[in-house]
């Protein structure tokens, strides 16, 4: 049987991540370009010339009117959170990544999970309607694995319940819905430009809105709320994207649509040889818009394929491929939220069915020809040999 757990011997020598992009070297040439003039310059940071630059390219690509850079998304989302004055409770999926939900709280906002479209896994409009009470500020919904979920619905509903209506855009960067792209939707979105993403500035966010004076107060707020050189308006925070940074993503951007074409021809590949797999299904990306196709995402029928994906997640590992449970137990499942915001059991039905399913596959691959049939075929051993592995998971706990 050739899988690892039996001959040792993994599919891949070195391992495959799901994550950060192959840098190319146009980008590594630009950037070091563009430091050669931040270093001439003698202009690190608060709010410097590559900075703003960036913003304009950013908020030029996803059609909106302003766009404020900061070192990451977390603090995105705290300052827009902040800027926007919300009180009380936030609707939010469960089924997303844990700083989502972070933010909220650092707030002083009690979040409410909503739970998911077993088709889009993303916010149920519905659904959120039927958590909305008399405490309710806002509605945050959340664009999955290069897909947007269903803004026009929540811009309706948060219209109709006079709700503020974000959104997290960190998996939907050059995305769209039909021909409309996100950073217009809702009062503002906001994007990571995390290592791991599709377009990165090493450590990076920012936020993307329509609304001048909202995108005014968020730039006060991430310079520790200076509205001038010694007037302090805002209580605001050290939020602010280094030149260093803005230099890897003026760097990057030109490679980002070329980046986008290579993903999609893996997802292609990855389309092609799982088809007639039993129990395994890929989830479609960009059917209604423009996707990014960066998340390889697959769910996992146990009935079907024979083996659980809590077991495959485990011997794709054994072979060197560093699949992702995205987003396993949900944010309403881990620990801190279990104890202080506790879910009554089966609320989220579709969020727990859906997490303990889902499994995420390498994208950025150097050869996708070669190792997308590796990882297929591990795929496939794993479902041939079903009862071995079964009896080797129950064996190796």
């Amino acid at each position: 049987m050739n899988l690892a757990i039996f001959t040792g011997r993994p599919a891949f020598p070195s391992p495959l991540y799901v994550g950060a992009p192959i840098v190319e070297a146009a980008t590594r040439r630009r950037f070091n370009n563009y430091m050669a003039g931040v270093f001439e310059r003698n202009y690190f940071t608060n709010n410097g010339p590559l900075v703003q630059e960036l913003e304009r390219k950013i908020a030029a690509l996803h059609g909106v009117k302003y766009c404020a850079a900061v070192c990451n998304a977390t603090i995105a989302q705290i300052l827009l959170l902040k800027a926007l004055d919300l009180k009380g409770e936030i609707i939010l999926p469960s089924f997303t990544f844990i700083a989502t939900a972070h933010a909220c709280l650092w707030q002083n906002l009690t979040p409410v999970f909503c739970d998911i479209s077993p088709t889009t896994l993303m916010i149920d409009p519905e659904k959120a309607e039927a958590l909305i009470t008399p405490r309710t500020s806002a509605i945050l919904g959340v664009h999955l694995f290069g897909n947007v979920c269903d803004a026009p619905a929540l811009a309706a509903l948060a219209q109709k319940r006079h709700l503020k209506l974000l959104f997290d855009a960190g998996h939907a960067f050059a995305c769209s819905l039909g021909d409309r792209s996100v950073g217009g939707f809702g009062n503002v979105e906001f994007l990571s430009f995390h290592a791991t993403k599709i377009f990165g500035t090493f450590e990076g966010g920012a936020t993307l809105t329509n609304d001048a004076e909202l995108d005014a107060r968020i730039k006060f707020l991430r310079n520790f709320g200076f509205k001038d050189y010694d007037d302090v308006e805002y209580m605001g925070l050290n939020g602010k994207m280094t030149e260093a940074s803005a230099a890897m993503g003026l760097a990057a951007l030109p490679e980002v649509s070329r980046r986008i074409e290579r993903c999609q021809r893996t997802y292609g590949l990855f389309r092609e040889r799982l088809n007639g797999l039993p129990g395994i299904r890929l989830h479609p990306v960009g059917e209604k818009g423009r996707g990014n196709f960066q998340y390889i995402v697959m769910q996992i029928d146990e009935k079907e394929f024979g083996v659980s994906r809590k077991v495959v997640y485990r011997v794709l590992w054994k072979e060197n491929v560093m699949g992702r449970r995205y987003f396993y137990p949900g944010c309403h499942g881990m620990a801190f939220y279990r104890a202080a915001y506790p879910t009554p059991p089966g609320r989220l039905p579709v969020t727990d069915a859906v997490s303990e399913r889902i499994l995420c596959l390498p994208s950025n691959l150097k050869n996708p020809d070669r190792d997308v049939a590796r990882i297929v075929g591990v795929l496939r051993a794993i479902h041939q040999n079903a009862k071995e592995v079964k009896q080797w998971a129950v064996q190796n706990p």
